[in-house]
């Protein structure tokens, strides 16, 4: 009796442990990480079309008989383009939602797709650039914000990193797209690599209404009970759901008390947009300078230290080093895009273990000897264009793979996830459509000045320059960048020196009285 009186209490003290001591939820787990997906996949578009372009601008030269100088606008201006989108994203994701602007984004490079596809010359084709730049600025800018404020804390740089990984998933669509479809007829084969891409985006449109709306967009628009079921089913434990909503609440101006279905917050005006730009721009604290100079330096190095100029010219990099043939320069392309998207994965399970600040300095310090590297063996090919030097062809090859290697792991995915952390919830999305914005300028500078900067100062001075560059970027992420992991988004701000987001927000919010609850009936 007193064995079985034992035995009852052991398997009533194992049954109470799980509420003592809430586990995270696996179910919470997995529903969070499929809305990161669904709403990272619009990062695909941009992956795509900057690895088919790769392949597809040889072709295109040959069929519409363009100069380098047209080549490097064709392929550099969507990056301009997609500075509209960012800004336009940014006004929209708080208007209509995060969730249905990831629809506007699949919408706009769809058509931007076919424009492309069909396109009979030059003018033609600009036009498709400009149309799939839009959907590309909105997909940049709305999938990380999306991403980082449906996640919780204990999983945000996993779950954000989705978008670096569909990134260099789409590059390798790209890769192989280019590979696949370079047999067909001149006029056909780029015709269709470009066109093919608004497959990706159909399917993502569809995939958009098994999303929940943005929690912290819902409170924004006091919307509270909406937001609670959210949070319920993303966060590790109903405790971390409330305090999660309580922390949304603060930032966004709501009194912790006050609570209901639907919540009538005070409205908006012109002020409140001009308040914005004047607390993140025009006059800003030391804490938040400090956040936007974190936020776009880390933009600007993540594409000046020449990425994109291996991503994009990769093909012409690889012909530099000594590789000859439509078929070999295609398949090395390949290889870089396998390389990209192995080493993006490890990257996203360690983001949340070894830390943003830890991968980011390794990550630029291995880029730093490989650009060195890269531009070593190129240099020497270039001195002896009628002789093959094995060890300079191997030694330009093996950096390019360990750049995009040591890139992948640490400086691409790690902007997006930085970014998307750092701004307070009131300058959220205006903040990191700066970031989008810095990096694609950024972006177009390297990519529409490559093969003339080649030309000036030969390929292997050109990644002797990205190296430059690179050291610099190294020295920036030591002494701006914090460790933000395992942080709640709305106590980052803290880490820059920045108040108590309740304490800011009392400053320029009404009492109480000024907030009306309406119960739902």
């Amino acid at each position: 009796m007193e064995q079985s009186a034992k035995m009852e209490g052991s398997r009533m003290a194992s049954a109470a442990l799980p509420e003592a001591v809430e586990p995270r939820k696996k179910s919470n787990f997995k529903y969070a990480c499929t809305c990161a997906a669904f709403a990272s996949m619009a990062t695909i578009v941009l992956g795509y079309d900057v690895g088919v372009m790769s392949g597809a601008s040889l072709y295109i030269q040959k069929d519409l008989h363009i100069t380098d100088v047209q080549v490097q606008i064709m392929i550099g201006i969507l990056s301009v383009y997609a500075l509209v989108g960012s800004f336009a994203a940014a006004r929209t994701s708080d208007w209509i939602g995060r969730r249905y602007t990831v629809v506007i984004a699949a919408a706009t490079f769809f058509a931007g797709s076919l424009l492309m596809g069909f396109a009979v010359n030059y003018a033609m084709l600009m036009a498709g650039r400009f149309v799939t730049g839009i959907g590309v600025g909105y997909a940049i800018m709305v999938a990380p914000v999306y991403t980082a404020e449906v996640s919780p804390a204990s999983a945000r740089g996993l779950l954000t990193s989705f978008t670096e990984v569909f990134i260099n998933f789409g590059i390798l669509l790209g890769y192989v797209s280019n590979y696949a479809f370079a047999r067909l007829p001149l006029h056909l084969s780029w015709r269709v690599m470009l066109g093919i891409g608004a497959l990706p985006s159909a399917l993502l449109a569809l995939m958009v209404f098994g999303m929940p709306e943005s929690p912290r967009w819902l409170v924004m628009k006091g919307r509270l009970a909406e937001a609670r079921v959210v949070l319920e089913k993303t966060s590790d434990t109903p405790e971390e759901a409330v305090e999660r909503l309580d922390q949304i609440k603060a930032a966004a101006g709501i009194p912790k008390d006050i609570d209901g279905d639907v919540v009538a917050v005070p409205k908006k005006d012109g002020s409140e947009e001009k308040r914005v730009w004047k607390e993140l721009i025009f006059s800003p604290t030391p804490a938040m300078r400090r956040i936007l100079v974190a936020a776009l330096g880390i933009h600007f190095f993540q594409q000046a230290t020449g990425s994109d100029s291996v991503v994009l010219y990769s093909p012409r990099v690889f012909k530099s080093a000594g590789i000859t043939g439509d078929d070999h320069l295609l398949g090395a392309t390949c290889a870089v895009g396998v390389t990209k998207t192995l080493f993006i994965l490890v990257a996203t399970f360690q983001l949340d273990r070894a830390g943003r600040r830890p991968l980011l300095l390794a990550s630029t310090a291995g880029m730093l000897v490989c650009l060195i590297g890269l531009g070593t063996g190129l240099t020497v090919v270039g001195q002896h264009p009628d002789t093959k030097i094995p060890w300079a062809i191997g030694l330009s090859i093996l950096c390019i793979l360990a750049y995009v290697a040591f890139f992948s792991i640490g400086l691409g995915p790690i902007t997006n996830v930085y970014t998307s952390e750092v701004f307070p919830l009131r300058v959220r999305a205006l903040g990191f459509a700066l970031g989008a914005s810095c990096n694609r300028v950024t972006s177009a500078t390297v990519s529409m000045s490559f093969l003339s900067l080649s030309k000036a100062i030969t390929i292997g001075g050109s990644f002797f320059l990205y190296a430059g560059i690179t050291a610099l970027g190294l020295m920036f992420f030591y002494t701006f960048i914090p460790e933000t992991r395992g942080q709640p988004l709305e106590d980052i701000g803290k880490l820059f020196g920045m108040k108590d987001d309740t304490d800011v927000e009392a400053e320029g919010t009404s009492t109480k009285d000024k907030v009306k609850v309406v119960e739902m009936s």
